[in-house]
């Protein structure tokens, strides 16, 4: 069965991956949406478009643009698409910058600390660059990680953090703390966080609450503005399909609009930007934050993948075809010779997830360390391997390949998978069990 989107995406196949033991006209098994989207047929044009606006119009594109897009208002186009995403105003979004640059101004802007109120909570194992920018942003406030930093991990035994345990935190420790940040859904395992009732609880313990929506964002609905959600950032080469490295943004509240804020020159009234006052008058509302020009290129791509959102009614019906399709996949895995129940393989691991170490087992195994229940998760299942073969993840992932399978390893031990409601099937799902059945079958002899 195809999405009724898919015709709007280029499918490698197997011959452009080099995969070779599958059909090689046959498009390739794509399961990697949540590192980078596959590219969209209209972003492709709208490139194309702009690069001969470029040629033809030059400079002039900026303010006579012979398809209606100038570009000195190009963003125009994409915030309220953005907006609908994540249940935010047009007025809260801004399309601008890259994902640690935004997490940087937004920390910038909103970390605070003061001698009482000085510690960030956040889950241990958030992604990497994150855990960088944390650590620097309380080293410049003069404080040491260690003890500002609150990291929050799985109970031993488990995979995923319960709700529970992150709002006795909150409520053990608010009175110390000054910003809360997650992510929407976690990069390794999968997990989607319950944004509204830690954002409920940090905001009563009088903190600040942001995420990081990188993997969450054209993932799974979002209501931004409703759930009081301060401040978040996020990329668009992952669930949003506009491109390697492109275009980032991020959200305010509007009851921020009054906040002191960075300045630049793309964050003043464009009534007045172009006769350069010395005085900065800024755009009411997260556009004012804008500090550069954005790249015309990157958005017009964005543009393009937005556009078959919109076609496919936004997050809705595909919210309900993302569940469909995990499910779906899931269900085949678990029935797989070589699965391990989740709470049996965390009794035997010796170590958390993550460890170089593994147990003696004669056999490949595996189990899926993203939680089970729908609302607690996105369009991904992180697999955990395990075996006395140490290279058994990075054997399983070339050989995937091989059968035209194309998923994400996270070293150790970890393969994503990631069935994608815009543009996977039924077919891909069935095609990524069976062949990690044969993979697994032949590792085993």
């Amino acid at each position: 069965m195809d999405s009724p989107s898919r015709r709007h995406f280029i499918i490698p196949t197997n011959t452009d991956i080099g995969a070779s033991r599958v059909r090689g006209e046959e498009p390739c098994t794509y399961l990697c949406g949540n590192s980078l989207g596959l590219l969209p047929k209209p972003a492709e044009v709208l490139v194309q478009e702009e690069l001969r606006v470029w040629g033809s119009r030059a400079v002039q594109g900026h303010h006579d643009h012979p398809l209606g897009r100038e570009w000195v208002k190009i963003t125009d186009h994409v915030n309220p698409l953005l907006g609908d995403l994540l249940g935010a105003r047009e007025a809260e979004v801004a399309c601008m910058g890259t994902l640690t640059a935004n997490l940087h101004l937004m920390m910038n802007t909103f970390y605070r600390p003061t001698p009482d109120r000085y510690k960030l909570l956040c889950e241990g194992k958030a992604f990497p660059s994150d855990q960088y920018a944390f650590a620097s942003q309380v080293q410049l406030h003069g404080f040491k990680p260690e003890d500002a930093i609150i990291e929050m991990n799985p109970r031993q035994g488990e995979f995923t953090l319960r709700e529970e345990d992150i709002l006795e935190v909150i409520e053990k420790h608010g009175s110390s703390i000054t910003l809360v940040i997650f992510s929407g859904v976690q990069y390794y395992t999968g997990q989607w966080f319950p944004m509204q009732s830690i954002t409920k609880a940090a905001k009563a313990q009088g903190c600040i609450c942001g995420w990081d929506l990188a993997h969450a964002i054209g993932n799974v609905p979002l209501s931004l503005h409703d759930w009081d959600v301060d401040w978040a950032v996020w990329c668009s080469y992952k669930y949003l399909n506009s491109g390697p490295g492109n275009i980032a943004g991020l959200y305010v509240h509007e009851k921020w609009d009054e906040k002191p804020r960075y300045a630049g020159w793309w964050g003043h009234d464009p009534a007045t930007r172009f006769l350069m006052p010395p005085i900065f008058s800024p755009i009411r509302g997260a556009q004012g934050l804008q500090l550069s020009n954005p790249s015309v290129l990157g958005v017009a791509s964005l543009l393009g993948s937005l556009q078959v959102f919109k076609e496919a009614g936004m997050m809705g019906r595909l919210r309900e075809r993302s569940v469909e399709l995990t499910a779906h996949l899931e269900g085949l895995l678990t029935r797989s010779a070589y699965f391990v129940p989740p709470h049996e393989a965390a009794v035997k691991l010796p170590l958390c997830v993550g460890s170089t170490d593994s147990v003696q087992y004669r056999r490949p195994a595996f189990t899926i360390i993203t939680p089970t229940a729908a609302n607690s998760r996105g369009s991904q299942l992180s697999l955990l391997f395990f075996s006395s073969d140490t290279e058994l993840m990075q054997k399983v992932h070339e050989r995937l390949g091989s059968y035209g399978v194309m998923t994400d390893e996270r070293h150790p031990n970890v393969i994503r998978l990631a069935p994608t409601a815009l543009y996977n099937t039924i077919e891909d799902c069935e095609n990524a069990a069976k062949y990690l059945e044969e993979v697994l079958k032949e590792l085993d002899n």
